[in-house]
């Protein structure tokens, strides 16, 4: 495959050295930061895929759903379908290095209504991202608390721990992208040390281990569904979700130096990196598994704390799981950071309601402040159901997998769409771009489908896939909203728009 980030074609804008100004080119004025650069840039879509977050939270739900073969085959084969939608839409983001990332893209290559839209469900999945990844931290802590002092962790009191984890986050981006920035750099080698740490102890200090055999071949069905095929399919769920916040490198492409060409390869070094330190741990974690049926039912809450308990005893366990609380709260942080860049970038274009108030950008720090506040307070809104529900969190994970991958596709779809109208930018996959956009828009499809159906039998209100309930709620506030504000919504024109311009200006605060 030849990817190239050097010479443009005929069809081409000339490379941009200055990035303010290509900013400027696509109608906005520069006023966040740029203080990142490209490893701050990758670290940041690294951080929030968080194979440490991702992985460790879901694997319960892969033990029921298929199991080890599902979950170690399913991981192998989701991850290479999620490489080539990275691929496809880094060659958007050349393109386009703007906060608004998809919802701009597909405003620019498909209309307003697509911009709309994408940004719509985009900012569903980078919200329920937000939830879904400080509430996983926050029952890691529970159990953690549980192992050392018998804490009860109670759906009241992991909501108390979850919402101290947004505010700790809320704070952190308060401080400016810089500091962000070197917490994802922190955030990378934290990651690929801890998986290395805790693949290493649970291959060393077990003296049983499960067979290969097991590892990659056993199939374990505790959904209520009969069809094994149905079963390992919404296996696929814990790979998927994990694979998702990867539009981070684009949503933080107005603060990153060449963004052209770093946010575009930010997104696709994230995905590979993960998807070969995911699947290390994975196995690490299936092959030290000591009691199948006594880890899914652990104590702790969390089965993977109780394979570390079973493993390494209970000091071993508590070092292990302090590893994967930490990577799972820098995760949360570049999350706040994305999702905060993502309404403010939306709401510059009048899109949420009260726009005039998130799109506001400290005079100091330069950080958009009121949409940090506001990420973290509809993420805290998005898990309250988890108080009344067990399987609510499945669902959260549901909304952000469901929200923004099929925002992924949107603009990768209108760029196959325009064809040579397309005009590339200086990182752009060349002969390979058609094939490999057209098989990211496939699978898309086919796992936004597919993420929609129950996952368990028989379906009740506990049970009930709710992703579904809250796309439709997605699409009818956003149809809603179309109606009142779509006078007032618009991306600026190409190369300029005064009264754009102006209005951002008066939100400096």
């Amino acid at each position: 495959m030849s990817i190239s980030a050097s010479t443009p074609s005929s069809t081409e804008p000339t490379p941009h050295t200055d990035e303010e100004q290509r900013l400027r080119e696509l109608g906005y004025q520069p006023v966040l930061a740029r203080r990142m650069g490209g490893f701050g840039n990758f670290a940041i879509s690294f951080s929030v895929i968080s194979i440490l977050s991702g992985c460790m939270t879901l694997y319960g739900f892969g033990m029921s759903t298929g199991g080890p073969s599902v979950m170690l085959w399913g991981w192998a084969g989701v991850g290479l379908f999620v490489l080539c939608v990275g691929m496809a839409l880094a060659e958007v983001t050349s393109a386009y290095p703007t906060s608004g990332a998809l919802y701009y893209m597909a405003d620019r290559l498909g209309g307003r209504k697509w911009g709309w839209y994408t940004g719509w469900l985009n900012l569903l999945g980078l919200l329920g991202a937000i939830a879904g990844i400080d509430y996983g931290a926050a029952l890691f802590t529970g159990a953690l608390l549980n192992l050392q002092w018998g804490f009860d962790p109670t759906p009241g009191s992991t909501m108390v721990i979850f919402l101290c984890i947004l505010l700790l986050h809320a704070v952190l981006n308060l401080f400016g992208v810089r500091l962000v920035s070197v917490l994802n750099s922190i955030s990378v080698w934290w990651h690929l040390t801890g998986v290395a740490v805790i693949v290493t102890v649970l291959a060393i200090v077990p003296s049983h281990h499960q067979s290969p055999s097991f590892v990659f071949t056993e199939f374990v069905n505790d959904t209520g569904w009969e069809n094994p095929i149905y079963v390992a399919a919404i296996g696929l769920l814990l790979a998927q979700y994990t694979f998702c916040g990867y539009d981070a490198s684009a949503h933080l492409s107005e603060e990153t130096s060449n963004a052209s060409v770093t946010a575009a390869k930010g997104i696709v070094r994230a995905i590979w990196v993960s998807w070969i330190a995911g699947f290390v741990l994975l196995a690490g974690l299936t092959f030290a598994i000591q009691d199948y049926a006594g880890t899914q039912n652990s104590a702790t809450g969390v089965p993977p704390a109780q394979i570390l308990i079973d493993a390494l005893g209970t000091a071993g366990a508590t070092a292990m799981l302090l590893i994967v609380i930490a990577a799972q709260l820098f995760c949360g942080n570049a999350e706040v950071a994305a999702a905060s860049r993502m309404v403010f970038a939306f709401s510059r274009d009048n899109a949420l309601p009260g726009s005039a108030l998130w799109r506001k950008v400290s005079a100091r720090t330069q950080t958009p402040v009121p949409a940090v506040w506001l990420s973290v307070g509809v993420a805290a809104l998005l898990a309250v159901p988890s108080l009344y529900s067990a399987t609510a969190y499945g669902a959260v994970t549901a909304i952000n997998v469901i929200g923004i991958t099929p925002a992924y596709a949107i603009p990768i779809y209108l760029k196959l769409r325009a064809g040579d109208r397309f005009q590339r930018g200086p990182w752009h996959l060349g002969r390979w771009s058609k094939p490999i956009g057209w098989i990211a828009v496939a699978w898309v499809a086919a796992v936004t489908v597919l993420f929609l159906l129950p996952q368990s039998s028989p379906v009740t209100i506990d049970s009930m896939n709710y992703a579904s309930i809250a796309l439709v709620a997605v699409l009818v506030l956003a149809t809603v909203w179309w109606f009142v504000a779509r006078r007032s919504y618009s991306t600026p024109a190409a190369y300029g728009n005064a009264r754009e311009q102006a209005e951002i200006a008066e939100g400096i605060v």
